[in-house]
Order: structure tokens, then C-alpha cells, then sequence
């Protein structure tokens, strides 16, 4: 079965390949063939390891709080009207055909193809960016998206998500135990929820892909835990990226923090290619797997983990066709940058 895919995520079919596992202190150093790294290497890869999980050794110092299950529960709201992209803008290939486009090509781009991608990251991020000033008490998620849509078309770009497979807005908001791919609508963003916003703009040909989950208010200690955590596996996870790495190790550490914070990884969601194609190749799961797969240089991709601090299993769409949250109504969190993969190592293209 063919992935289902949008924005941040996609959704693993029965027959997707699994992809994840970062090595930690103490194990082998390896590259695709077996082959161990030169010590010097290995101890490069080991530091960058050990740097990278002293921010979830901070977190983990701190007592994990105790679940609360006063929220109510997560209901959807009115959608308004499609909003207009001007003519002029150039749009990507499956808009308004109800398609789902996943690609089975590694997106590996030149030099043109690396300014176009980080200019499209670029562009994101600082949507990104924009987006999160604007979650507040009373605000609706429908405000959000037409501010999102707004600064997107004016910089000569097109929102991805848009008619995406029918998708009808230009973002993703995704509210409390909604896993991803929550539709905008007119409910207000309340004190104390948590919102996942998933930014995905189309410029030059090539789209910039990544999110982020922001507090509305004063939230719960459960919910700081939780974001926090889910930062901090990106970050480790991003630490692990370079030529000749296996796309398995993003899994291992991703897990690894999860499971020391006591919370689990969605398993249905995974990351992905991404650049002229919003989705393709390969999948990067965030749990352990045997993948062999390997980054390579000029390549780009999307990592993005989302947490959940109960039962990972997830409802049934909602008949908007999208939506998935918890099926226990568990709190969800995720972040997202997308990854270019440099001669040197790394370089994360989604920030501004």
C-alpha cells in the first residue's frame, strides 16, 4: 500500500520500509558495508552523540509530572472558504487534481537545486516563525492559516498543503492529542492547549518543509515535558545526519529519548524526501529498524518525530479525511526541520 503523505508527515502503509538507529557510547561505529570508522572518526561521531543528549540529561534531572485529563475533548469546527493563490504564481504539479504524488527517487539536487532549497527553507522558517507569534487565547486556527497564506503568496510563493490531495487550507494545525494534518477552522485556541503548526511554502520550484509546537497560554507540566522531549530528539537526531550515515540511526535516537521520558514515538507518521517533490523518497521512520539506506551528499529530507505522553495508536481519520489524533486523547507534540546533507556533515535548511 502506497504512503499517504502531507506536509510534516506521511502515513507508513503495510508494505513501507522502516528506516531508523542512531549508534550511542560504548557500540561500533559503522558505515553501510560494516566498515568501522577510523578512531578518530568514531570519537567525532561519539562527542557529537554525548553533546547532543545534555539537553535531554537536563530534562531527565527534572521529575516527569503526572498526566492530566481535564481537557476537554478535541471537536472540530467550521471550515471556511478556499483562499485564492493570484494567477502569476507558479503552482506544483497536483494542485487542484486530487493527487497525492509520492515520488520513489532520492531527491539529490546541484548546486542551483541547494540555493533554491534553502531559499524555500528560509521562506518557511520565517512563516514559521510569524505563525507562532500569533497563538494566543481566543485565537483561531483559521486566523492562523489566512495569516500563514497571506505572507506566503506575498513573497511569490505557494502554500503546499493547499488542494493537496483536497487538503483546503494552507496549513496544518494540529491541536492537543491531534497527532498531524489538523485542518484550520474556527475554533479558538484555548489557555493551556498545545498547537503543532506545519509550514510547507512552494518557491522557485521547490518546496521548504517543517514545523513546530508552540504553547497557547499557561500550559500543564505534562505538556512542557512533552515538547521539550520532542525537541530534543530532533536535535539529536539532526546531530546524527552526514554523508554515508544510515537513515536507521535517526530512528534509535529518537526512541532513546522517548523511552528515557517515559512517552512514545507515533509510529503511523514518518518523515521524508523532499525539494522539487513535496514527498518522496526515502521514508525516515523515528523507531528502530534494519533499513540499509544511506544519506547522501546534496541530498534533502524532512525529520520529524511526534510524541505522544500515552498510548501512541491513533483514531481513524476524521471525515475530513485528514485529521488523526490520539485514540486515548493523549497529548501529541512534533517538530520538524528539513535536512541537507553537506560533504562536511549537515546543514538544516528550515531556519531564519
Amino acid at each position: 500500500m502506497r504512503p499517504t503523505v502531507l506536509g510534516a508527515a506521511c502515513l507508513r502503509g503495510a508494505s513501507a520500509a522502516v528506516l531508523c538507529t542512531p549508534r550511542f557510547l560504548g557500540q561500533a561505529v559503522r558505515l553501510q558495508h560494516g566498515r568501522c570508522l577510523p578512531a578518530r572518526q568514531q570519537r567525532a561521531v561519539l562527542g557529537a552523540e554525548a553533546r547532543g543528549r545534555q539537553g535531554l540529561s537536563e530534562l531527565l534531572n527534572l521529575r516527569k509530572p503526572a498526566p492530566s485529563n481535564s481537557r476537554p475533548v478535541l471537536q472540530p469546527g467550521k471550515v471556511s472558504p478556499r483562499l485564492e493563490v493570484p494567477a502569476h504564481i507558479p503552482r506544483p504539479s497536483y494542485v487542484d487534481k486530487n493527487e497525492t504524488p509520492w515520488v520513489k527517487e532520492y531527491q539529490i539536487h546541484d548546486a542551483a537545486g541547494i540555493e533554491k532549497m534553502r531559499a524555500a527553507g528560509k521562506l518557511a522558517a520565517e512563516v514559521l516563525n510569524h505563525a507562532g507569534t500569533l497563538v494566543r487565547p481566543g485565537v483561531t486556527t483559521d486566523e492562523i492559516d489566512k495569516a500563514v497564506h497571506k505572507m506566503i503568496i506575498e513573497a511569490g510563493a505557494y502554500p503546499s498543503p493547499l488542494t493537496y490531495g483536497n487538503f483546503p487550507k494552507s496549513v496544518c494545525t494540529s491541536v492537543n492529542e491531534c497527532v498531524c494534518h489538523g485542518i484550520p477552522d474556527s475554533r479558538p485556541l484555548q489557555d493551556g492547549d498545545i498547537i503543532n503548526i506545519d509550514v510547507t511554502v512552494y518557491l522557485s520550484g521547490y518546496h521548504g518543509d517543517t514545523s513546530r509546537t508552540f504553547f497557547c497560554g499557561e500550559v500543564s507540566p505534562e505538556a512542557k515535558w512533552l515538547v521539550e522531549a520532542n525537541k530534543q530528539a530532533l536535535e539529536a537526531a539532526i546531530k546524527e545526519c552526514g554523508p554515508g550515515v544510515r537513515f536507521q540511526r535517526i530512528g534509535k535516537v529518537c526512541s532513546t529519548i522517548a523511552k528515557e521520558a517515559g512517552l512514545k514515538i507515533c509510529q503511523d507518521f514518518v518523515g521524508h524526501g523532499v525539494g522539487w517533490a513535496f514527498h518522496s523518497m526515502p521514508m525516515v521512520h523515528h523507531t528502530p529498524n534494519n533499513e540499509p539506506d544511506i544519506m547522501r551528499i546534496g541530498q534533502t529530507f524532512t525529520i520529524e518525530p511526534i510524541f505522544v505522553n500515552g498510548n501512541p495508536r491513533c483514531k481513524p481519520p476524521w471525515k475530513d479525511k485528514w485529521t488523526v489524533v490520539c485514540a486515548d486523547g493523549s497529548l501529541a507534540a512534533q517538530c520538524e526541520h528539513t535536512i541537507l546533507i553537506t560533504k562536511d556533515g549537515h546543514e538544516v535548511l528550515t531556519v531564519a
